[in-house]
């Protein structure tokens, strides 16, 4: 009998996905490895029990993570969880761990090898383990049509018998990954699209899907990225006149959607209560930030918020959730992918190289200890978070910023 890998039910009461998929069975199998899936973790995701078995999985209780070698999440498993398992066992997932030194700790004692997918480094070799942007992708598109849902207008210019439909004007802040999605997404259904970020290389990006790019374009503006791809601190002064022009452009807008996110810090705050103020009623804003903080002052996690002047700030929890169907799928590949390079092809085991690149970046606990360089001293001295960046410009998407574990 093969190693086994076991695929739990997501106890989280927001979060649909899954993080196998009949596909990804097969190929686990494939790998030599015996895949059990508990019954009913892919129901919120669209993928019945039945799809599972036909695809060589053998469908279990809960109970059965303790027979596990490897275990595959969504999100990190919660100290209760953790007393079924192994020690020893691999267990990969999206740890979230910034802020959550308990929990990192609890992985710890419970002897788990934990895997932040996170964390996995942006070079080629990885680029189809990255769940950050297949993630991100999705929420960028989800949130367009969340924005759509509450805008209750069409967005696209419709020029009829009875009059002329304007476009909507949609304003989209911060063009990493999700930016971008969300800047497609709003050309497809038609609405007329700007875009911001402080970095150089995100204008021709902008320009490429048909938007127009929006920043206060002078010297310090050309120079504001890193030869790494990062964006640069900008000066009071630009930060000021980048601010008034947001300020001014936001007010004309209909929709507007928030993607800032800074990897262990509370999201920066783009958009200011006065700023909401100065927009129509009926106009939607759309937080991508908000589970960090949020990017738009008034926004509260998990709710649409109605202002005194009538615009709709949301939101939502769990974006890529939304469209678990899709996201499940993506976030499968992902995994599978980087499990497949810890195999032993001769053997059909478990292998784990800790000198490999991907290892080093993404591991998070091994033999008891925090051995990631980031919170390797959580056990003595818990990681107070660093107050939230005030900016007054863009910064860039948090899902651009290739190797935050490396940084912090």
């Amino acid at each position: 009998m093969g190693q086994t890998v076991f695929i739990p039910r997501e106890l989280d009461a927001n979060e649909p996905r899954i993080a196998a998929s009949p596909d990804t069975v097969k190929r686990l199998a494939g790998l030599g490895l015996d895949v059990i899936v508990e019954s009913g973790a892919g129901t919120a995701s669209r993928i019945p029990d039945e799809e599972f078995a036909k695809a060589g999985a053998v469908i279990g209780k809960a109970g059965d993570v303790a027979k596990a070698d490897v275990v595959l999440k969504v999100r990190r498993p919660s100290e209760v969880e953790l007393k079924a398992y192994r020690a020893g066992t691999a267990v990969i997932a999206i740890m979230d761990p910034y802020g959550n030194d308990a929990a990192v700790a609890a992985l710890a004692k419970a002897g788990v090898t934990a895997f932040s997918m996170e964390f996995m480094p942006r070079i080629t070799r990885a680029q189809s383990m990255d769940v950050l942007s297949s993630q991100a992708n999705l929420a960028g598109y989800q949130a367009v049509i969340d924005a759509a849902a509450e805008y209750d207008r069409a967005l696209p210019m419709m020029m009829t018998a009875a009059g002329t439909v304007p476009a909507a004007k949609a304003f989209i802040m911060g063009v990493g990954v999700a930016g971008l999605q969300a800047i497609a997404t709003a050309r497809r259904l038609g609405a007329v699209v700007t875009a911001t970020d402080v970095r150089p290389a995100a204008k021709e990006q902008v320009a490429s899907l048909g938007a127009k790019f929006l920043a206060v374009e002078d010297e310090e503006f050309k120079a504001a990225e890193t030869a790494g791809g990062y964006a640069k601190e900008m000066s009071k002064e630009y930060q000021a006149k980048q601010a008034a022009l947001t300020a001014e452009h936001i007010a004309k807008q209909d929709i507007v959607i928030t993607t800032a996110l800074i990897p262990g810090r509370p999201a920066p705050k783009l958009v200011s209560a006065a700023m909401v103020a100065s927009m129509k009623a009926g106009s939607v804003i759309v937080d991508l930030a908000v589970e960090r903080g949020g990017n738009v002052e008034g926004a509260v996690p998990g709710q649409v918020v109605t202002t005194a002047n009538g615009v709709k700030i949301v939101g939502h929890l769990n974006v890529p959730g939304r469209v678990a169907a899709s996201a499940s799928l993506l976030y499968a590949r992902n995994l599978f992918a980087f499990l497949e390079t810890l195999v032993d092809k001769a053997t059909k085991t478990l292998s784990i190289n800790r000198d490999d690149d991907l290892v080093k970046a993404t591991m998070l606990t091994d033999g008891g200890q925090v051995v990631h360089p980031a919170f390797v001293r959580v056990e003595q001295a818990p990681r107070v978070e660093p107050p939230a960046i005030p900016a007054k410009t863009m910064v860039a998407d948090a899902s651009a910023k290739p190797a935050a574990a490396k940084k912090a």
